[in-house]
This record gives C-alpha cells, structure tokens and sequence, in this order.
C-alpha cells in the first residue's frame, strides 16, 4: 500500500492507526503478544536449565565409561577408583528414584515398580564418607573431562593445532564457540543456498525440457515440409554417383579386355595379321572391282529387254549342256585309257 492510496482513503487510515494501538505488525494483540514474549522466555529459561542439566549428567556419564575404559588396560589409583564407584552409583540412584518418583516432573502419580518406593531405593547410596569425597573431587574431575573434550573437539575442528602449546590450546578454546557458530550459520546459509538453487535448477530444467519439445516439433515440421525436396536431391546425387559407378566399371572392363588382348596377342601374331588383313583388303576392293563390271555388263544387258533376257537363258542352258559332255567326254577318256 502507497501514501497515495492512504490519502484516498482517509477513513481506512483512521481504521489502520487504531488497529496499531491494539494489534502488533505480525496480527496479535498487545496482551497476547506479552503473554506469549513471556511464555517464550519462560521456555527458553526451562530449555537452558534441561540443557545445562543434560549436559552435566552426560558428561558424567561419560566420565564413567571412559573410566570403565582405561581400567581394562592400565591399573587405577584406589582413589580414582572409589571416586568413579562412588559417582557411578549415585547416578544409578538418583536415576532409580527419579523413575520412582516423577512428582518434580508430573503431577500423576504412578504405580510403583516391584513395590518399591525411592526411600528404599536412597537406602543403596554409597556412604556419607564416600559421597562427600565424591562431591570434593568431582568439579576437578569433571573440569579435566570437559577440558579434554574440548581439546579433542579443537583436535578436529583444526588438526594443526594437536601439537601446540598448552596456553595457544586454550587461547583457542576461547574463540572455539565464536567460529563454530559461524561455521553454523554459514552451513546453514549455504544449505539455503543450495535448496534455493534446487528450486532455480528444477526451474530451469522445466523450461529448458519445454524449449527442446518445441525445438523438436518445429524440426518435426521442417522435415516434413522439405522431405520431398531433399529425397529428390537425394536421388539426384544418387543417381551420379551410380553413373560414376557404372562408367568406371565399364572403363575397367575395357582396361582388363586390353590387358587380355595384350596377354593373347604377340608383336609377331600382330603383324600377321595386319599382313592378312592387307591381303584380305586388298582382295575385298578386287572383288568389288569385279562387281561393279559385272554390274555395269547386268546393267547394259537389262537394256536389250525380255528378248535378251530369253537368249540369256537359252545361252546358259546350253553352257551348262556343253559343261555336262566336256564333263562326260573326260570321264569315258579317263575309262578308255584304263
């Protein structure tokens, strides 16, 4: 909402400026947002207080099972022994009673567990003695157990610092909760990061997988559309490529018929019969000599007419009577001279 729609609307600013003196930015009323600022104060103290007692008996009991740990492979001290015996079987009690008695926690009672009851369960504490020597070493004994734990974290968080001084360690340990949140918040705001560029990644894959449905629909067109042009150029180019083919074929074809002419015929085979083929000319154009005279003599006989033609006939059938008696004539010669 701009300045300019509040001078428009006077009445609804009047409205807006009212609401303000009863009702906060984020919708609730005054007494409502007081009575929940302090229900979160009083959950954030409730929270501290579970943490630093969390804390304490986690750390006790990892006092315990560290303890269990090196007494398997280097022998105690009888005192640091009575110590952790002693710390153990508090826990232990205390836990038991807590079970049995949840009145700090809950306002319903419960049924007892094997009918016992947290009196009977206290009677199982180590001795006054013990208990009291416990209390007196256990802020240094749980001071050396932090402090370890801590230079172990600091061992990990920054590996080249394992072989420092003691005094630059606990220099370190000093700043060690500033840059772990830092890393925090830094993990965090790349992790934010990260899932706002999930989102932009899923975004972009949408639209890139939409653009490319396009793309191959408008390349589905085009080859549609221009099909017929390319198969024809297509079979163009096919097409003198196979004439290429063939007339390299038939061009190998005649080098190989070469070849076999030239592997048949010798140079003196070649001049033989170049010599034949002279004579067999020459006789040719004789012959053809011979027949343009016959046909001038035909021609110059066709001339005389049907008369000719009658004689002609007479002329060679007698020829062919005097050829049969010159033939019978040398036959009885022949015999008679037998």
């Amino acid at each position: 909402m701009t300045e300019e729609d509040l001078t428009r609307n006077p009445q609804f600013c009047k409205l807006l400026a009212t609401l303000a003196q009863h009702v906060d930015q984020t919708g609730l009323t005054v007494s409502l947002k007081s009575e929940m600022d302090k229900a979160e104060k009083k959950l954030q103290s409730q929270r501290c207080y579970w943490l630093r007692s969390e804390s304490l008996h986690r750390g006790l009991q990892e006092m315990i099972q560290d303890f269990c740990v090196r007494r398997h492979h280097i022998t105690v001290p009888p005192d640091q022994n009575m110590f952790h015996e002693t710390l153990e079987k508090c826990l232990l009690v205390a836990q038991c009673v807590r079970q049995l008695d949840p009145s700090t926690t809950t306002n319903q009672d419960q049924p007892s567990v094997l009918g016992l009851n947290a009196q009977q369960v206290m009677e199982l504490m180590p001795s006054e003695k013990n208990v009291q020597r416990m209390k007196q070493s256990l802020p240094r004994e749980l001071e050396k157990h932090l402090k370890k734990k801590s230079l172990n974290l600091l061992s990990y968080y920054q590996p080249e610092w394992e072989n420092e001084s003691e005094g630059l360690k606990n220099s370190k340990l000093s700043h060690l909760s500033v840059q772990l949140n830092k890393e925090k918040k830094r993990a965090e705001s790349l992790k934010e990061t990260c899932r706002e560029n999930s989102v932009l990644l899923q975004r972009q894959t949408q639209l890139y997988l939409s653009e490319l449905i396009k793309c191959v629909q408008l390349l589905q067109s085009l080859v549609l559309d221009h099909r017929l042009k390319t198969q024809t150029e297509l079979e163009s180019k096919k097409l003198g490529y196979f004439e290429g083919k063939c007339e390299l074929v038939l061009q190998k074809i005649k080098v190989e018929m070469v070849e076999i002419q030239l592997d048949t015929y010798t140079a003196d085979a070649i001049s033989a019969h170049r010599k034949i083929r002279d004579n067999l000319e020459s006789e040719l154009k004789a012959c053809k000599v011979e027949k343009q005279s016959v046909e001038l003599k035909l021609a110059s006989f066709e001339i005389l007419g049907k008369e000719f033609e009658a004689l002609a006939e007479e002329y060679c059938r007698l020829r062919q009577e005097l050829e049969m008696k010159h033939w019978a004539l040398k036959e009885f010669t022949q015999y008679n001279d037998k």
